[in-house]
């Protein structure tokens, strides 16, 4: 049975992907550690691969904050940066040897603020933009292994990542995405003959509304 591990699966995203997985035929591994505790997550990656061979890492789990810079916590910006890029940095490089060996598939889920630069997005888009062009550089790295590396980079998106956020995707028809619609995408990617390497995914129209 291919093996896959998800990040952020217990909402949004993640979760649609996870349950696409499955349906596909692949055991999904979830972790239990604070992607923010390296040392705990490092062990429990250790424990995993000591009985699985991965074939599939998708780096899933993100935060975001938008609002002017001097106004975020140095908390804040520790948070994002530990979550949406240490987190997936250190998870494919433990990662790695196994994907090797199966040669498997990494697939980062970004944003599309990481392909633009919008008002009150300098942290969140620094590490999305991080994450991405660490995905597109590693693919170059790994071409010969036979490890492919993908960036998805959905748009606005209705889940509860705007939860705590000033603003969340309009109600009206053809201006946000569905979870469904990038799990979607993740099991096209993988089931393509050939590397995907960078995938925007975007509603037809744009709308927002203050949350």
């Amino acid at each position: 049975m291919l093996k896959a591990i998800v990040t952020g699966y217990s909402s949004g995203i993640g979760k649609a992907i996870c349950e696409k997985l499955e349906q596909s035929g692949y055991q999904v591994i979830k972790l239990i550690s604070r992607l923010d505790d390296l040392s705990s997550l490092e062990k429990e990656v250790q424990t995993i691969l000591k009985n699985n061979e991965i074939n599939l890492l998708v780096n899933c789990a993100g935060v975001g904050i938008f609002q002017p810079h001097e106004e975020i916590s140095l908390t804040k910006i520790k948070e994002l940066i530990d979550v949406n890029l240490t987190a997936p940095i250190v998870l494919t490089n433990l990662c790695l040897r196994s994907l090797k060996s199966t040669q498997g598939h990494i697939i980062n889920i970004t944003s599309v603020e990481a392909t633009k630069h919008s008002k009150f997005s300098a942290l969140y888009t620094a590490t999305k933009s991080g994450l991405r062009d660490f995905g597109l550089t590693l693919f170059e790295e790994l071409r010969k292994s036979g490890v492919r590396v993908t960036s998805i980079n959905p748009d606005i998106t209705d889940t509860n990542f705007f939860d705590n956020l000033q603003f969340k995707p309009s109600t009206k028809d053809d201006t946000y995405l569905l979870p469904e619609t990038i799990a979607t995408a993740v099991i096209q990617v993988v089931q393509t003959n050939g590397v995907i390497t960078d995938l925007t995914v975007r509603p037809q129209k744009f709308e927002i509304k203050k949350g």
